[in-house]
Formats: C-alpha cells, sequence, structure tokens
C-alpha cells in the first residue's frame, strides 16, 4: 500500500508540473515577453522624444543631475550612466540612437583585425566599443550574422571598456571621454599594437598601448612620462560598461550577469541583485584578481595587475529609467615626479568563453580560477572532467555526437562489476516474482508477517529489493554533469550530430506538431512541451523495454503506473538539449544488453519465467550399453532372486523334520 501511494504521488506530483507548465507558465512567460517588448519600445520611443534638439537632459529618477564637482578634478563627463571609478553619481543624458555604421564612421578610429576578430577603437576617449567574433554565428543559417559583443555609443545597447586615470591633484589634467587622442598606426593586429598618446597642459604625457593576441584578450598598458615640471598622483582605471538588461535564459544551473574573482573566491551577481543593491553599488578592496560581465556563450572582462592593490566595484544605474551595468576597477594611486615614468598593465577579455582557451589564461597569465567563467557549478570537478573527455573523444571522431555515444560506453565498463552485481540480484527478484505474489496472498491481512516473509525470502536467495535503484543512481550525476557540458559550454553551442540533429545543446528540431518536420510551423512557446522530437521518443521506447526486463510489482495498478512513467519522461525530456536525450536512449540500450545477457546466463526469460533446460540426451545404442543395461538389471533382480531361494531351502528343511 505505501509503495502504491508513493507511485500515485509521484505521477500526480509529475502530472501537475505539466499541467502548470502547459496551462499557466507557457502562457504567463509569454505574456511576460510580450510586455517587456512593449516596454522596451515605449522606452526607445521616450528616449527619442527626450533627446530632440534642444531638449534638456534627463536625470535619473528621484535624483538631480550631479554638479561638476561630482567628479573627479580634471574630468570630462563620461557617457550617460557611466561612472569614472571613484565617483558617485552618472551623468545624466541620453545621445539619439542612430545606426551602428554611422556611429562607427562619425568618429576617427583605429582598426582591430585578427583571425577571429574584427572592430576599432574610437580615439576619442580611447574607447573598445566595437567588436565582431567572426567563428560564431546567431543561429545556424547560413545567412546569419556574426557575433556583434561590443557595441558603441549611441546605439541601442552599448557595451563598450574604457581605461583611463583619475588625478588626486588639483589642476592636473587627465584624459577624459571626450579627449581625442592620437596614434601611431591605423590598425591593430596580432603582431602590430597600437599607442595612443595625448599629453596635458602640464606637459604630463599619457600613452595607452593595445594589444590582442590570436584570441580575445587585449593588453593594455597605461603609461605616463612626466616631462613637465609638476608633481602628479594619479589613479590608473579600467571599466566595463552596458546598457539594457541583456535577456537571460532565467535557469537555475547556469549564472548570467555580473562576475568577478577575488582571490580564489568566486562573486556572481545578477543583473536583477544589483539592482535591489544598496545605492546600486557593490565595492571589493582586492589584490590582483578580475571582475567581468558573462552571458551564456560570451563574456568581457578586466583583470588588473595581479600584485597591484585596487578597488573594485559593480555598478548599476538608471539614467532616463534605462538601467546600466558596470564593473571597474581604482588601482592604488601612482606618485609621477618631473622626468619620472610609471607604467600600468591590465588585461581586457572579450569574447567566447572556450574552456581551454580560458584555461590556458588562467595558467599562462596568472589569472585566478578564470576558467570558472564557463559555470560548471557545484559539480566542476565532474563535469570539467567529462567535457575534456567529449572533447578528446571529438578530436578523435570528429563529432561531438559520436563522443557522447563513446564517453557513455566508457562510463558502462567502468560501472560494469557494480551494475553487473546489480542486475544479477534484480533478475533474481524477477525469478521470484511468482514467489513474492505468494506470500503477499498468503498475508496480506498481515503486514508485519508480509514483509518478515519477504525478508526471509530475499535473504535466502541472495536478492536485493533495493537493487534496481543503484543503475539510476550512478546515472544521475553523470546525467547532470552531461547537460551542464551541453547547456554551458560554446563548444557544444551547434555542433552537429548526424540527420536532422545540427545542434547537440538545442531540443530535437524535428517534433510531433509538426509531423517530425513533414510542414512547417512556428509552434507557440505554451506548446513546446508536447512538441517531441524523434529522439525523445526513442529514449522513450527504450526506457519502456529497461523496465520490462525489471522486475514488475504484484499489483496490477503498480504496474500499470510504472508502465505509464516512460511516456512522462518522453515529455519532460522533449525539450531538453538532443545530445542529452541522445546519451539517455544510448545508454538505456546498453543497460538493456548488459541486463538480458545477465539473465540468459541466469536461466531467466524476459518475462521471468525459467527457461526449460534440454532433456538429456538418450545413451546411443550398442554392445557395451546393452551389456551395461543387463548387469543393472541383474543387480536389480539379485535381492529378488537371493529372497526366492532362501524360502525354498526353508521349505525343504521342514520337510526332510
Amino acid at each position: 500500500m505505501e509503495q502504491r501511494n508513493l507511485i500515485m504521488a509521484i505521477v500526480m506530483s509529475v502530472s501537475i508540473l505539466l499541467g502548470w507548465q502547459i496551462l499557466i507558465e507557457a502562457p504567463r512567460m509569454d505574456q511576460e515577453r510580450a510586455r517587456l517588448e512593449a516596454e522596451k519600445a515605449q522606452k526607445a520611443k521616450e528616449s527619442a522624444q527626450q533627446t530632440q534638439p534642444g531638449a534638456p537632459p534627463v536625470s535619473a529618477p528621484g535624483s538631480a543631475p550631479p554638479p561638476a564637482t561630482a567628479l573627479p578634478p580634471g574630468t570630462a563627463p563620461l557617457a550617460p550612466g557611466v561612472m569614472v571609478p571613484g565617483t558617485t553619481a552618472p551623468v545624466a543624458g541620453q545621445p539619439a540612437k542612430v545606426s551602428r555604421d554611422a556611429v562607427i564612421n562619425a568618429a576617427p578610429r583605429v582598426k582591430i583585425t585578427t583571425g577571429r576578430v574584427v572592430g576599432s577603437v574610437r580615439l576619442k576617449g580611447a574607447v573598445i566599443d566595437d567588436l565582431t567574433l567572426l567563428d560564431y554565428r546567431q543561429t545556424l543559417k547560413k545567412d546569419s550574422k556574426e557575433i556583434v559583443l561590443l557595441a558603441p555609443q549611441g546605439t541601442e545597447n552599448p557595451y563598450f571598456a574604457r581605461f583611463g586615470w583619475v588625478s588626486q591633484t588639483q589642476g592636473i589634467a587627465v584624459p577624459g571621454p571626450n579627449t581625442v587622442w592620437t596614434a601611431d598606426r591605423e590598425s591593430l593586429s596580432v603582431d602590430t599594437p597600437v599607442t595612443l598618446s595625448w599629453t596635458n597642459p602640464d606637459g604630463i604625457v599619457f600613452r595607452q598601448t593595445i594589444a590582442i593576441d590570436e584570441n580575445y584578450m587585449f593588453t593594455v598598458r597605461q603609461r605616463i612620462e612626466n616631462q613637465g615640471n609638476k608633481s602628479a598622483s594619479i589613479h590608473p582605471f579600467g571599466l566595463i560598461s552596458l546598457s539594457g538588461t541583456p535577456e537571460v535564459t532565467e535557469f537555475f544551473i547556469l549564472h548570467e550577469g555580473l562576475i568577478g574573482a577575488f582571490g580564489e573566491t568566486l562573486t556572481e551577481i545578477d543583473y536583477d541583485d544589483l539592482q535591489d543593491e544598496t545605492n546600486g553599488i557593490r565595492s571589493q578592496a582586492t589584490t590582483g584578481g578580475w571582475i567581468g560581465i558573462t552571458s551564456q556563450y560570451f563574456a568581457t572582462s578586466l583583470a588588473p595587475d595581479q600584485k597591484t592593490r585596487n578597488t573594485s566595484r559593480f555598478v548599476h544605474t538608471a539614467p532616463n529609467g534605462k538601467d546600466k551595468y558596470q564593473v571597474d576597477y581604482l588601482a592604488a594611486a601612482q606618485a609621477v615626479n618631473p622626468g619620472q615614468t610609471v607604467e600600468f598593465t591590465t588585461r581586457l577579455f572579450a569574447g567566447a568563453k572556450e574552456v581551454r582557451l580560458l584555461d590556458s589564461y588562467r595558467d599562462n597569465l596568472g589569472l585566478p580560477i578564470f576558467d570558472k567563467l564557463v559555470d560548471f557549478g557545484w559539480f566542476y570537478y565532474l563535469t570539467k572532467p567529462i567535457f575534456y573527455a567529449i572533447d578528446y573523444f571529438n578530436r578523435l571522431l570528429g563529432n561531438f555526437g559520436l563522443a557522447i555515444l563513446l564517453l557513455t560506453v566508457l562510463i558502462k565498463i567502468a560501472f560494469f562489476p557494480l551494475a553487473n552485481k546489480s542486475y544479477r540480484s534484480m533478475s533474481r527478484l524477477k525469478k521470484l516474482q511468482p514467489k513474492m505474489v505468494e506470500v503477499r496472498e498468503r498475508y496480506k491481512d498481515d503486514k508485519q508477517r508480509q514483509n518478515q516473509a519477504m525478508m526471509e525470502m530475499y535473504k535466502k536467495e541472495g536478492a536485493n529489493p533495493m537493487s534496481g535503484c543503484f543503475p539510476i543512481l550512478i546515472q544521475i550525476p553523470v546525467f547532470f554533469a552531461l547537460y551542464k557540458v551541453l547547456f554551458v559550454t560554446i563548444e557544444m553551442r551547434h555542433a552537429p550530430f548526424f540527420g536532422w540533429i545540427q545542434d547537440l545543446s538545442a531540443p530535437d528540431p524535428l517534433g510531433l506538431l509538426t509531423a517530425f518536420g513533414i510542414f512547417s510551423w512556428d509552434v507557440p512557446g505554451s506548446l513546446q512541451i508536447v512538441n517531441i522530437g524523434i529522439w525523445p521518443i526513442i529514449m522513450g521506447l527504450t526506457m519502456f523495454l529497461q523496465q520490462k526486463l525489471n522486475p514488475q510489482p504484484a499489483d496490477p495498478m503498480q504496474q500499470k503506473i510504472f508502465m505509464f512513467l516512460p511516456f512522462v519522461f518522453t515529455f519532460l525530456l522533449g525539450q531538453f538539449p538532443a545530445g542529452l536525450v541522445i546519451y539517455w536512449a544510448w545508454n538505456n540500450l546498453l543497460s538493456i544488453a548488459q541486463q538480458w545477457l545477465i539473465m540468459r546466463q541466469m536461466g531467466i526469460s524476459a518475462s521471468g519465467e525459467a527457461i526449460n533446460e534440454e532433456p538429456p540426451k538418450a545413451p546411443p545404442r550398442g554392445n557395451k550399453n546393452k551389456k551395461k543395461a543387463e548387469e543393472a538389471t541383474e543387480e536389480k533382480s539379485a535381492p529378488a532372486s537371493k529372497a526366492k531361494a532362501k524360502t525354498k531351502k526353508s521349505r525343504r528343511q521342514r520337510k526332510k523334520r
């Protein structure tokens, strides 16, 4: 009864979850998405109206425009919502939005050209605000555009990095966002760094030498040469600014937002959590480390000199009602006396979160836990090795799907002895099913005696009623780790398998509601949960077959419920990444083969009945066998003959008397 109630509770819970997802959650998500789109359009309209020629700048809600003295001495106003580290308020106002190309062409720039990225650095303000990733596209379509990571101010959602100085000495000017720098060359590439220069009225020369490697790491050397006759105390700083709250997956296993490493401690802050922070600022004094902004597959981060003390900040502002996020650092002040030169080096990462690339930056540049930009989660020490194994097999086989299948086989081999023992115990249970039914019928009114008889039978036959749980238990952490790998690593993004599976990180595209690709239909979000594909159906069938090999409950009602579970899991996993569903189906097939072989060895059929052994063969005919048969007959008849002879002898003796 308890087991039946438990199963009923599980099935009811699953049904409630399915019903909630289909009837309530999916329509709510559609409405929320529509609402956000409407708000986005309204904000764009209001912003355009506010920024017509002659319109006054608008400050952040609830605050007045900051006075000029709010900025450090010698600095010029920044872009709306952007704060120089060490200040207390952003500059109000919002520029009119124009096309990206128009913004890029409006100011002098230094081009960035490598084998993996293209973009430019704006000389006005020395801003790295234009970067496109050549190796990644937005969708699988052939005409899909490349991923645009950084965007200049004036576009809809600016996203850029800037480096500069804050002066502690009154009257010493430092370059600001409107400073036009002089470049020593027109383009930046892997082998040709570019140096930007600007000299203030006091003869202090500021230089920024920007270099880029063959991947996504910029190195910015900020150099001050005091050729004048005044001393100055100056702080180097760096910042990354992002306008607008990005759309996130809103899935608990993935962090998207602001991130930082302080020592060996990883700090993750969601966008909405920073909005709730007091004054919208969270700061941390540290030596070294790094801070950044991360999405599912791409990220930007700042890593200042790892031996210099600095104050790192996560900042949220909302000028004109539009959210802006900033990460920045303010390094310790550097004293620059006449004739003296000081230098400060910062790393800027802006690109795809490739696991091995991040590992190399961690090891070669001394950036602590930099590989954790990829959110491998709590199971880091299981998830990351699984990724390494899949990545290695992909290099051998040339296909991530085949790599997953091979990894599954190796995992089965590793757990073969334990799984073998479990399957043998399950086979014994299956063979004992008739006796179990008999015991239940015999003691149906005495639950305690029934359980006692069951335990005695299990002990006598060497069967473990919990044996069926072990194969599932060892599979759960592997399943979750593989899910993380498929979900968070860019290597799996758009990775093809065979046939119709062209993206292992996305659900099976041939859904039930499109007749498995026969006709085209944009299935609404509320119906996606029932739009299961071919691979989920294959997975469900393998789960059903495996369940048929397992010991079945004696109660017919429980049997029906168990037979219903593969159907439920087919829908539950229908929208999971195709690579995960393929893994589960393949794992089920291997388990079925292993369990079937063990049952055959133990003389048990799939239905649980004992397999009849062949009858003993009759001995071949021949003289030797005939003689042996006669001898056996004589041996059987000898006692009877002796008894008859003894009786005759006794009669003769009586006659003589």
